[in-house]
């Protein structure tokens, strides 16, 4: 039985409010919230004068365990997790080999319990060659099928760009399907203009016109379409254009909706200014793209068109970024600093601490139907961040644990810092120190809404 932590006098954020009291952390649990008198026995944390946030839910990470480990794996980039708050993560399926099997999947789960620090789940891959014997799985039992990333190991790949696989797998899925959006002619169509006239050296700041927001807007909303017909459950990762945002709705609770979407942190960060100066090492896909785009991505987040928030974190070894347009690779490093991002935002005024946690803790428990996670309640897993904002730091390659070793975001100064991270009622993650004997656990999911 682990000792019972009380953190004293900390302001509470959840579920729209802000307020001061004490929360109890007995046997994994959140066992009490208020008032609360301290006991011989407890570990007490002074929380006076900090923020204490449920343990953040990304969504969509690619960790790269296994066959890709030399870009991370699911010690160190659970470890980065845990320093940036987040407590639990959904993994995709783009590994060596890819997760297209229950086998691999299992083989995925087994290997996370022996090094993952954060709670864990991983959607399974569905692509044209496994379509088949996905729909005859039931697949109630996942917390998704995704074919992102699965696209980098063989054209045509991506469900996007194929109606007739689409209308297959929405018709047969009864798990959340979340796709990568963007239509492969239109971009490939550009990638040959492109290439006509710089060759293998295209500068990194054409990556949004090859990359288009026509690309995305025709997937998305064709892929919308599909699923509406079938009644299907879609979720869109990482959206990148204000276009889209429009094929979206907010009229009704998160728990009644069919059609999803996510904003990625660096969509909101970065914008296609900052190409000039970051080159291939911004370059995502879909792309990073205008400044329009991204003001039109805050404002659907704000207005609750776009769902979760997610960090799509995507490390590669820096020489592989570093290479030529067409042999760099696309993603980069984020799930440690994802909280410090929005954060700033709160800083500017631009979004409420109160919004920020919905999007980042609430939303994706609900989205994902994660069984008693995103919320601090009492009987709820005790997944928590205590977060400082009123404290300096800037973002250098000595305090990055990501096994990469690189940021885009390196220099950058933040006005806030993640002081304590739990995971099931563990401080796992305290002032810099962790404490790594105990691992996370596999996330769970209900047929409950939350």
């Amino acid at each position: 039985m682990s000792q019972s932590i009380l953190i004293k006098n900390s302001t509470i954020v959840n579920e729209g409010k802000s307020f001061v009291a004490d929360v109890l952390l007995s046997d994994g649990l959140i066992e009490q919230i208020g008032n609360i008198v301290v006991e011989s026995d407890y570990k007490v944390i002074d929380g006076t004068g900090k923020h204490l946030f449920p343990g953040i839910i990304d969504g969509q990470v690619h960790f790269r365990d296994p066959g890709l480990t030399h870009k991370g794996d699911l010690y160190t980039e659970s470890k980065a997790a845990i320093a940036g708050g987040v407590t639990s993560f959904i993994d995709m399926p783009n590994t060596v080999p890819n997760i297209l099997t229950a086998e691999s999947l299992r083989e995925k789960y087994e290997i996370a319990s022996q090094k993952s620090l954060a709670n864990y789940s991983f959607f399974l891959g569905v692509n044209g060659d496994n379509i088949d014997d996905v729909i005859k799985m039931d697949t109630s039992q996942f917390i998704g099928v995704s074919d992102d990333g699965l696209y980098f190991t063989k054209k045509g790949n991506l469900l996007a760009d194929s109606p007739e696989k689409m209308e297959k797998l929405f018709a047969n899925c009864n798990s959340i399907i979340a796709i990568h959006s963007e239509k492969e002619e239109i971009v490939e169509a550009n990638e040959q203009a492109f290439k006509k006239k710089y060759g293998e050296n295209i500068p990194a700041k054409f990556h949004p016109i090859i990359r288009s927001a026509e690309g995305c807007y025709e997937a998305t909303k064709r892929a919308i379409g599909i699923a509406k017909n079938h009644n299907a459950r879609l979720h869109i990762l990482h959206l990148t254009t204000e276009a889209e945002t429009h094929l979206f709705q907010n009229d009704i609770p998160l728990i009644e909706k069919k059609i999803t979407t996510e904003v990625s942190v660096h969509h909101l960060w970065f914008s296609d200014k900052d190409y000039d100066r970051l080159g291939m090492l911004i370059k995502w896909n879909p792309a990073i793209k205008s400044e329009k785009d991204k003001q039109g991505l805050l404002k659907a987040l704000l207005d609750d068109r776009i769902d979760i928030i997610t960090t799509d974190h995507a490390p590669h070894a820096l020489e592989e970024k570093e290479k030529p347009y067409f042999q760099s690779m696309s993603g980069a490093p984020m799930v440690q600093h994802s909280l410090n991002c929005m954060l700033e935002f709160y800083k500017q005024g631009l979004i409420s601490l109160e919004k920020i946690v919905e999007k980042m803790c609430h939303n994706p428990a609900i989205l994902y139907r994660i069984k008693n996670r995103g919320f601090i309640r009492e009987g709820y897993f005790a997944d928590l961040t205590l977060v400082d904002l009123n404290s300096q730091w800037t973002v250098a390659k000595d305090n990055l644990l990501y096994k990469c070793g690189w940021s885009p975001l390196e220099g950058t100064t933040f006005l806030t810092a993640i002081k304590q991270t739990f995971v099931n009622g563990n401080l796992v993650y305290d002032n810099g120190r962790f404490n790594e004997t105990i691992k996370g656990m596999e996330i769970t999911i209900s047929t409950q809404s939350n």
